[in-house]
């Protein structure tokens, strides 16, 4: 008797499944569609951000140019310390 009922409640969620079907077909499809949405619209928000990021760097490279040849020059002519030998 037990196996009958789990027949029937088997068959009786299978026909909800089924009847259900196309609003969770129709809910997967509008989901897709925010997403491709917010997808579109997160990538040209990175696009414009690397934008102001590559116009940002090009327009303070009078600045940081120099100053990374004078700490490059630096370190290549600072006196190294020698090792220490811990016993």
């Amino acid at each position: 008797m037990k196996t009958f009922l789990k027949v029937l409640l088997i068959a009786a969620l299978l026909i909800i499944a089924i009847k259900l079907s196309p609003v969770l077909f129709v809910g997967a499809l509008l989901g897709l569609l925010a997403a491709a949405v917010l997808g579109a619209i997160g990538i040209s928000l990175v696009a414009g951000l690397l934008a102001v990021l590559i116009a940002l760097i090009v327009a303070l490279a009078p600045i940081w140019i120099p100053v990374l040849v004078v700490m490059g020059l630096v370190s290549l002519f600072r006196r190294k310390e020698p090792p220490v030998v811990t016993a």
